[in-house]
């Protein structure tokens, strides 16, 4: 390798912090506690990159505790993307294997079993083999972890004929087979710390560079690690040579001001004083240096900050959602002449951070002394970050919510200001060539998802979790409408497992799918169209924005937060507040907002900063209402309700023709048996054996109920004592009008989501044509119970069939031999179930 600028290509740095884990101890299995220090880590780290200059916007991704899983997905993708520099960073817990051939990452779920079980944790060797098979030119890693150091010997043994780990280079943070301690709750750990000062120096900063730098600071200042054994950083194979690779080349820090030469003087005879007097004599001298030199060289002989004092961080909490443009504007305002001093030193610095909107507004309103005072079941500082300064939500309601929460002692003070400093609507976000005919403005959302379904039929609609983004949660207020039932409104939202977590995770998500993006609109504030996301230079399918008139659009608020007993700096802060509000919001802080996409709070609703549409997108739009308070609690509510605890009805025909189409995995009773891990403890579920033309037509198999495993394996299992095929035809019209009065009384009370399953070989569909077949469909419209048609023969779903017909006027769906069937069912029920758990 040569020395290698990795500046205009396509680079990704994944940085990984795991500061929180579900098992620590006193827990026997647990780990060995909580590492708050790594979350200033990944804050630090992420911020120098991003000023460093070699990593575009979008290509940086923090990963703050994730699973194995997690983990692995984002690794893959990474390596699946680089093309220039892949960086990969690891803060965390770690352990080698007994024979100490092995590092073990430890993530969010780790546990450490009796032997060498270690379930939660992933191998380095597994890591270093993806990161070799990548499509990176080169890989640099930075470990921060105990026995980082034994990564370099795990390199050395990795059976690599191709000799493709050669282009990954190791940055450790300490020596092999020993142990660091875990840092200081406040600030970052050592290592990272002074890594993040070297690359946000100034200037390009080679691996090289970086790692004798930072092993020179760290011997100067005698940092240890665990048994008082000095900390050591170590790279893969010193010395460099031509071999080096460029991590940073941002701008250079402004010079300090030149000494006066009497200064100098100064300073040079106190020097030699304190070289003759040592220890003793040095308070002297620090008093002579306050008192005749104004105290300007103290900082110059006692701290390493140059002539500039540290500067006052400010902690500003957003939305997920908002999370990356408000970190540009941080970022900006960090660097301008606003933030800035007369001598050139930074006055304040900006940390944003993120949370569900949902828990944000819990927290500070119910939870603000747990906060302060963290507690083991109830802990804000672990769950969602450190006290913010600022907040700034989605919506001035997100605060009203608060407000009207906070009951008893208040620890948290909210101040709003009177309006929002930009505006961005949530769109309907429409694959280019798919839904033409779906209207660009003047409809309701329901009203513009129906005309996308009827233009196409594979069409589906994507929205993330209402109870961590609040554009979700706006367009779910859109999607519910004045009264409407949330369970039919939830069946026009297209789910596969949980929803992602905000717009720019399922943006980022969505093309892992070709097919899934191609034909997938998307409910999403409509800034991101317009910037990007943190997987920006992934191709996806190109969207035009269409506008609904009833869904309130994003208005981020500036909310200054005071918390009691905070008063020890509140001046400072209060000053620092101030300046970055007013930045924020005048002409430099709104050119940043516009190139971010967002529009101006008041008037026409245009971009701001004088940007034209593009990106599908229009150059005004009329402005909806704004959030309600009240409408925002009641609608999370009824999407609790809605995805809560779910109802499913089976209907098994059991008539004599589907004896051939009875027994093992593929029969009737085994296909329903593999439907039932889409379940969960809480979901209520029965079976109808249906058969019979007169009198009863149909015999509950399983009665209605929540059931344990065993008892709805027993009735699902073919043969005598379980489910029998009867010498008789089936009815489905009347069945079908019994399930529905059914269901109908079981969730008269709630929102609940509920479905219908109808099995059968379709032998008897002479019995549903006609009027019967149209009074079904008419009963099933107004229920709002999807109903599942399924048929064993191909066929089954054909245009104008029975299934195909009920289906589509219950919004559910219909599925025949020629689908993949108990996937496909598996998932029709996980949409109203809750899972295994």
């Amino acid at each position: 390798m040569s020395r290698f600028d990795p500046r205009g290509k396509v680079n990704r740095a994944l940085l990984v912090g795991v500061s929180e884990y579900d098992h620590t101890a006193p827990d026997p299995q647990g780990v060995n506690g909580q590492l708050p220090a790594v979350r200033h880590n990944r804050i630090l780290l992420e911020d120098a990159l991003h000023r460093g200059g070699v990593f575009a916007a979008g290509e940086v991704r923090a990963l703050p505790s994730p699973t194995p899983d997690d983990f692995a997905g984002a690794l893959r993708r990474a390596c699946r993307e680089a093309r220039g520099l892949l960086l990969l960073y690891f803060a965390g817990h770690a352990v080698t294997s007994t024979d100490g051939n092995e590092l073990h990452l430890q993530m969010r779920t780790a546990r450490v079993l009796t032997g060498n079980g270690l379930p939660g944790s992933v191998s380095f060797s597994l890591v270093l083999g993806e990161l070799a098979e990548s499509h990176a030119e080169q890989v640099v890693v930075i470990l921060d972890c105990c026995y980082a150091g034994n990564a370099a010997g795990i390199w050395h043994r990795l059976d690599d004929p191709k000799r493709k780990k050669h282009k990954v280079l190791l940055l450790m943070s300490v020596q092999p087979n020993r142990c660091i301690l875990g840092g200081d709750a406040d600030i970052a750990t050592p290592f990272t710390r002074e890594v993040a000062n070297v690359l946000d120096g100034g200037g390009e900063v080679w691996l090289s560079e970086l790692y004798a730098t930072v092993k020179q600071r760290m011997a100067e200042a005698k940092y240890k690690a665990e048994d008082n054994d000095s900390q050591r950083p170590q790279a893969l194979a010193p010395p460099w040579g031509s071999d080096d690779v460029l991590l940073a080349a941002g701008p250079a820090p402004p010079p300090p001001p030149p000494k006066p030469p009497w200064i100098r003087r100064v300073l040079a005879r106190v020097r030699k004083a304190v070289d003759r007097l040592g220890r003793t004599g040095l308070a002297a001298v620090l008093t002579l240096l306050a008192t005749g030199a104004g105290g300007y060289g103290v900082l110059v002989l006692t701290g390493d900050s140059g002539h500039c004092a540290p500067a006052l961080e400010l902690r500003l909490l957003t939305d997920p959602d908002l999370e990356p443009p408000m970190k540009a504007a941080a970022d900006a305002y960090v660097a301008s002449d606003a933030n800035t001093t007369d001598d050139g030193c930074r006055r304040s610095g900006v940390t944003v951070y993120s949370a569900g909107a949902a828990h944000v507004v819990t927290a500070l309103g119910e939870h603000s002394d747990p906060w302060q005072q963290p507690r083991e079941d109830v802990n804000p500082q672990r769950d969602i970050g450190p006290q913010p300064d600022v907040w700034i939500p989605a919506t001035r309601a997100d605060a009203d919510r608060v407000t009207e929460a906070q009951v008893e002692r208040v620890f948290a003070r909210l101040e709003p200001d009177a309006g929002p400093f930009a505006y961005s609507p949530v769109v309907l976000a429409v694959p280019k060539g798919l839904g033409a005919e779906v209207p660009s403005t003047g409809r309701s959302l329901r009203e513009l998802v129906k005309a996308l379904q009827r233009s196409e039929d594979k069409a589906e609609v994507r929205r993330a979790d209402p109870e961590f983004s609040e554009s979700a949660l706006l367009a779910t207020v859109g999607l519910y409408g004045d009264g409407a039932d949330a369970r039919g409104a939830e069946q026009l939202i297209a789910r596969a497992g949980r929803p992602e977590s905000s717009a720019v995770r399922l943006l980022c998500t969505l093309p892992e799918d070709d097919a899934a993006d191609d034909r997938s609109a998307v409910l999403v504030p409509e800034f991101l169209l317009r910037s990007g996301v943190g997987c920006h230079s992934v191709t996806r399918a190109e969207r035009t924005a269409a506008y609904p008139d009833d869904v309130p659009g994003m208005e981020p608020t500036f909310v200054r937060v005071r918390w009691e007993g905070g008063d020890r700096d509140a001046q400072a802060r209060d000053d620092a507040v101030d300046r970055f509000r007013a930045w924020l919001t005048s002409e430099d802080g709104r050119e940043v907002l516009g190139e971010q996409g967002f529009r101006s709070a008041t008037g026409e609703r245009g971009l701001l900063a004088g940007k034209a549409a593009d990106h599908g997108l229009t150059d005004s739009v009329p402005p909806a209402d704004s959030a309600d308070a009240a409408r925002l609690d009641r609608t999370l509510e009824r999407y609790g309700n809605a995805h809560g605890p779910g109802r499913v009805l089976f209907l098994l025909d059991s008539s004599g023709s589907m004896a051939g189409l009875w027994d093992g995995p593929s029969g009737g009773p085994g296909i329903l048996k593999q439907t039932l891990t889409g379940l969960g403890r809480g979901d209520e579920y029965g079976v109808w054996a249906v058969h019979g033309v007169r009198g009863p037509t149909h015999t509950e198999l399983l009665d209605f109920g929540t059931h344990s495993g065993p008892k709805a394996e027993k009735a699902l299992t073919a043969g005598k004592g379980g489910a029998e095929v009867r010498d008789a035809e089936a009815d489905p019209h009347a069945a079908l009008l019994d399930a529905l009065a059914f269901m109908r009384e079981r969730g008269a009370g709630d929102e609940r989501p509920q479905l219908i399953v109808y099995l059968t070989d379709g032998e008897d569909d002479d019995r549903l044509t006609g009027d019967r077949l149209r009074e079904v469909e008419e009963r099933v419209r107004a229920s709002g119970v999807p109903v599942a048609m399924v048929t064993l023969k191909s066929g089954g779903c054909d245009r104008d069939r029975p299934g195909t017909r009920v289906a589509e006027a219950a919004q559910g769906r219909c599925l025949d031999a020629g689908d993949d069937l108990v996937p496909a069912l598996r998932d029709e029920v996980a949409r109203t179930g809750t899972g295994e758990e």
